[in-house]
């Protein structure tokens, strides 16, 4: 699939309103590379991973001679989300779908699917050291009801999406995260086993909790996490509880790839330092306003990311379009720009004013001279009928998943922001979105004041 850089100007450069102490600013997304030379390609992707092997390896060769010490050839990330939709109620299909997508099972015409991704490289070949895929990745999200829901409640790391998470995370050794809808009781022993949900919990709805969660498993299938929705959008209300925003942070520890200067040769994790990233979670709503009802330029879940020192956020998402119309006319492959630019948006303390860290250094992502905040936005796409009763009666999603960096340069006295973007997928497009945060990103922005002199 082809995503030509200039739809993404054309659309961003319109002007976008942020709040700012109770006042509007304007701004606008500018590039600074020329649209006719970058595409979002993965084949492009996959070709740069090469290339940046390659001329890391001559380094390596370069130094034989100056030092003994092991140089680390990767000190960013892989990063895959999964986009894609599907159907409210039907966790098998839904799981072999996604297996489908990510190419971990061979395509089936009986299956009735139409993948036109023959030509894109699977999950194995791209190698990411995370995937991450929507809120209620399996289950699907546009229940009417807890009675709806009840069938597809899972406990904690025993459901499907724990399942599927384990034999995914083993098998491409990296760490997943799966949204899910989840069932809590503290006392599970006194649950009567006769009154078991279809996932086989053991527990009786009614007298436990019920949790929009985010379910995070390592490389060795081990449940390290569970992150539970803060949150909630009106959908979410008729069932589920509201999480606690501590739980929203977790240092995520990743094997840097590191070769010896002397040979050249890949060492052993066991030679290794881990690099210890601390993380954000979040689920859709979590970005808004609380309800509604809190102002828009509180910016809560910016500040919790700020506050934390994260440098990695990741979101799942089943995000809404605002107009089903405005997508459904247009090629598939093609993001909805509005979402795009309200996503970033809602981080607008991160472009704002400086980020100010400390003096910590993590490889990669903090220096004395930048600090980088990577955002990860893993949404779904399709559309689903709710049924009777449904607050959304047509649930029209709006794809458009992406990974981001916010960069902010510290070497002059002016604030020097960035926003780099790796990939971007359609409004109505499945498949993969991939970044490699080593390689050159595929399109770049700025924000300025509307008033701002050299505009």
């Amino acid at each position: 699939m082809y995503l030509s850089t200039t739809y993404i100007l054309h659309r961003s450069i319109a002007n976008v309103r942020f709040l700012d102490g109770g006042k509007y600013w304007t701004s606008r997304f500018q590039t600074y590379r020329t649209a006719q030379s970058y595409t979002i390609n993965h084949r492009n992707i996959q070709s740069r991973t090469k290339s940046t092997t390659t001329t890391t390896t001559s380094k390596a060769e370069g130094r034989i001679n100056i030092s003994r010490n092991p140089i680390t050839n990767k000190s960013e990330m892989r990063i895959a989300t999964l986009q894609f939709a599907p159907q409210l109620g039907d966790v098998e299909g839904n799981i072999k779908r996604a297996d489908r997508l990510l190419k971990l099972i061979p395509p089936n015409a009986n299956d009735g699917y139409a993948f036109d991704d023959e030509e894109e490289p699977g999950i194995e070949e791209l190698r990411p050291d995370i995937l991450v895929l929507p809120e209620m990745a399996f289950s699907g999200y546009n229940f009417p009801s807890l009675e709806a829901i009840r069938p597809y409640l899972e406990v904690q790391g025993h459901g499907p999406s724990a399942q599927w998470a384990r034999r995914t995370a083993q098998r491409l050794k990296c760490k997943v995260c799966v949204g899910y809808p989840e069932i809590y009781q503290p006392d599970a022993s006194s649950a009567d086993g006769n009154n078991e949900n279809e996932n086989g919990s053991g527990l009786v709805a009614n007298s436990a909790k019920m949790y929009n969660s985010l379910l995070v498993v390592d490389e060795a299938g081990e449940v390290i996490h569970n992150y539970r929705k803060r949150f909630l959008y009106y959908t979410d209300e008729s069932w589920a509880s509201e999480g606690e925003a501590e739980w929203s942070f977790k240092f995520l520890e990743f094997q840097p790839v590191m070769f010896d200067a002397d040979t050249t040769s890949l060492l052993p994790e066991s030679s290794r330092n881990p690099i210890q990233i601390p993380t954000t979670f979040g689920i859709c709503m979590d970005i808004n306003p609380y309800k509604f009802e809190a102002p828009f330029d509180a910016w809560e879940f910016a500040y919790r990311v700020l506050n934390s020192q994260s440098h990695l956020v990741i979101i799942s998402a089943a995000w809404l379009v605002n107009d089903a119309t405005s997508i459904m006319g247009k090629p598939s492959q093609l993001p909805d720009m509005d979402t795009f630019n309200y996503w970033i948006r809602r981080f607008w303390p991160l472009l704002e004013k400086k980020i100010n860290y400390g003096d910590k250094q993590l490889n990669g992502f903090s220096s004395s001279t930048e600090t980088k905040v990577i955002i990860v936005f893993a949404n779904r796409t399709g559309v689903e009928d709710g049924g009777p009763g449904c607050l959304i009666p047509i649930a029209t999603y709006a794809g458009t998943s992406t990974v981001v960096a916010i960069t902010q340069k510290h070497e002059s006295s002016s604030l020097d922001v960035k926003i780099h973007c790796w990939g971007i997928k359609g409004s109505r497009e499945e498949g993969i979105c991939f970044a490699d945060t080593e390689s050159e990103p595929k399109m770049t922005f700025v924000t300025k004041r509307s008033d701002d002199p050299s505009d």
